[in-house]
């Protein structure tokens, strides 16, 4: 009976008055009172505390209220300071860089279906006849022209051999001059037709490298300018046909809202492809043009020296050759430049 009192009593709470004196509770009273103490824990337990209104108490116990610090305010300013400028700025480029990947991947699917629904025959083209004619005559005049420089390189290593033998022989004859007095007159003149040869062709030599060299600015430099043109003209109308086939194939689909957007944003992206094709077409026009000019020029100009100087040589004509030097304002290579100097040989 005692255990029994005893017990009761270490459950019971003992209430204490504004003035510190104790009050006479009743056991029903502190029963009641301890029921709803667990009931108020477990809806604490239950809802438990909001971790982003908690606060920090900056003094001692019994402090101010004022010294009450709301974590959340801190958190805030961590967040702020973590995010510092730099990393702002790498995070604008990823982003950037992202959305550059992205409208790729877009671009290149598109134009790769395009591209295999002319090839099987699906798929409309836009085509103009009178510049793609232009464009396949300039292709085969490059390649002709690249035969022209191939062959006249060919010339070139093939004549500069001669002359070099021509050059050893003349070198020949006149040791053998001086070493046989019985036939010195016959091995002097040969000697001095062959030195007359050597510096005719090397005469010869420097006209067809100056023909060359020009062929070769015109063909590698100048046409090459033009086709690279005609090659982003050429992925431009790509582009133009892949944004418009797009765009044709949404316009004949539903017309709800989601479906108008899309087709606002497809006729927004036909339009600046299409500026882009035109913009192109016209570049390439423009080019082709001033490129027949040129080319008419430069190989008027190249022919004459070509034949002029074949013809002067393989007929004798010295003055003649030099004269068509000196008409074209070629440039001869004084003998020996091609050799390295003595500081390279070593």
């Amino acid at each position: 009976m005692a255990d029994s009192i005893m017990s009761k009593a270490a459950t019971m709470e003992i209430p204490i008055n504004s003035n510190g004196d104790t009050g006479t509770l009743t056991e029903d009273d502190s029963l009641e009172q301890v029921s709803q103490s667990q009931l108020d824990l477990q809806q604490v337990m239950v809802s438990g505390p909001n971790l982003n209104e908690t606060s920090i108490v900056s003094g001692g116990y019994g402090g101010p209220a004022g010294g009450i610090i709301p974590t959340s305010s801190i958190k805030g300013s961590s967040n702020h300071n973590s995010n510092s400028p730099s990393e702002e700025v790498t995070r604008g480029v990823a982003v950037e860089k992202l959305d550059s990947v992205k409208k790729w991947g877009i671009n290149t699917y598109k134009c790769t279906k395009q591209m295999f629904s002319e090839r099987f025959g699906r798929g409309s083209r836009t085509v103009d006849l009178e510049l793609e004619a232009q464009i396949d005559v300039l292709r085969d005049t490059k390649s002709k022209y690249e035969n022209i420089l191939r062959l006249a390189t060919a010339l070139i290593d093939h004549f500069h051999s001669m002359v070099q033998t021509q050059q050893a022989l003349g070198d020949t004859f006149t040791d053998l001059s001086q070493k046989s007095p019985e036939l010195q007159d016959e091995f002097g003149y040969n000697a001095e037709t062959q030195k007359l040869l050597c510096k005719n062709g090397e005469a010869l030599l420097g006209a067809i490298t100056f023909f060359v060299s020009s062929i070769n600015t015109l063909v590698n430099k100048t046409m090459e300018d033009t086709l690279m043109t005609i090659r982003l003209y050429e992925n431009a109308r790509l582009e133009f046909d892949a944004y418009r086939s797009d765009l044709e194939e949404l316009s004949l689909g539903p017309r709800d809202a989601a479906t108008m957007v899309r087709i606002e944003m497809a006729q927004h992206d036909y339009q600046i492809h299409r500026d882009k094709y035109e913009r192109l077409r016209s570049d390439v026009t423009i080019k082709l043009k001033f490129l027949e000019e040129n080319k008419v020029k430069v190989m008027h100009k190249q022919l004459l020296l070509f034949h002029n100087a074949i013809s002067a040589y393989f007929a004798g004509n010295q003055q003649q050759l030099e004269q068509t030097l000196i008409q074209f304002n070629v440039k001869l290579k004084p003998p020996g430049s091609d050799k390295p100097s003595w500081l390279e040989e070593q």
